[in-house]
């Protein structure tokens, strides 16, 4: 008996899900299932893509077994590990939908939330956040500098949620069109959509524990993300006057090096020579090293958006593609 389902076509499309995965082959099935489940309540047409982000174990084969079975699936298979924006990133590329749903393969968001973000974006919002606001993780681990990072976010950003490491979210195409995203830049999405004039809420949603498995998230990701935010602040402050900023800290480092210089000659004067003081020259020195590796990585980083952007560049690279028609 033939179990696959009625093909959508990519312009009847309305929905597109879309799932970064890195060895979840324990939990892909019964992920299928549940979206299945929460798209049969919806009376729209819905593709589901999942991204192999590079995977170890049978996540891929999985997958393709599921493509056979479910028309709607499509799967994008990566050359390697790219990262949980990356894989996001091609998500989003390959979706046809005009409200786009990112989400996690660990079965930890519940699609039966789903509805409730669409009903949100009927409302007149563009995005709609997903907030876990009984968060089944680790309180020191997880929980406690995840709260601290969504203040901090929300805070420089200006966009106030709580949640902004919750993968479940839901996008009107439209202000996803001019998004580039690097690092760990998808969890900022609501922050660039609300500086390009969308409206941005959040719901409550529901977050499971863990069952099979093993987390991919550790306490260094929180370093990435505050690197991560100091770009966007750049970005959105500096961009297109970076003198600004430059020029800060060029007249920082001239007042420095004035005191250090004063303070030098006073101690001349009352009889102590240049060689016997050596914390000046140190003082110098070292704020120079500070001044020039901060203001190089600045740099870097708009050199490397010019270098993507400039060539219409990915950032990352397909090895295989699955269900798809066009």
């Amino acid at each position: 008996m033939d179990t696959r389902q009625n093909v959508n076509k990519a312009e009847d499309t309305e929905i597109s899900l879309f799932l970064p995965v890195l060895d979840e082959e324990e939990n892909l099935r019964p992920m299928h299932a549940k979206i299945a489940a929460a798209l049969a309540e919806l009376d729209r047409k819905a593709e589901i893509i999942f991204v192999d982000d590079g995977s170890t174990d049978r996540s891929l084969a999985i997958l393709k077994e599921i493509a056979e079975k479910d028309d709607r699936v499509r799967v994008i298979s990566l050359r390697r590990n790219y990262g949980q924006t990356a894989a996001m990133a091609a998500g989003i590329d390959a979706a046809k939908g005009e409200i786009l749903i990112p989400m996690d393969a660990d079965l930890q968001n519940d699609p039966a939330d789903i509805k409730r973000l669409l009903e949100k974006l009927d409302e007149g919002f563009d995005v709609v956040s997903g907030w876990r606001k009984n968060r089944q993780d680790k309180l020191i681990s997880r929980k406690i500098p995840s709260q601290i990072a969504n203040r901090i976010i929300s805070w420089i950003g200006g966009v106030h949620l709580h949640d902004y490491g919750c993968s479940l979210k839901a996008y009107r195409r439209d202000v996803l069109q001019d998004v580039r995203l690097y690092g760990e830049m998808h969890r900022f999405i609501p922050i660039y959509a609300s500086w390009a004039g969308a409206r941005v809420t959040e719901i409550p949603v529901d977050h499971h524990a863990r069952t099979m498995g093993k987390s991919k998230y550790g306490i260094s990701r929180t370093v990435k993300v505050i690197f991560d935010l100091m770009t966007i602040k750049f970005m959105a402050s500096y961009q297109t006057k970076p003198i600004y900023v430059f020029g800060t800290f060029g007249m920082l480092a001239f007042f420095l090096s004035l005191i250090a210089g004063i303070w030098a000659i006073v101690l001349k004067i009352e009889g102590t020579s240049f060689i016997l003081t050596p914390l000046p020259v140190i003082t110098v020195v070292m704020l120079a090293i500070s001044v020039q590796f901060f203001l190089m990585g600045l740099l870097a980083e708009l050199l490397v958006r010019t270098y993507h952007e400039s060539q219409d560049k990915a950032i990352y690279a397909v090895r295989e593609r699955v269900g798809f028609k066009d």
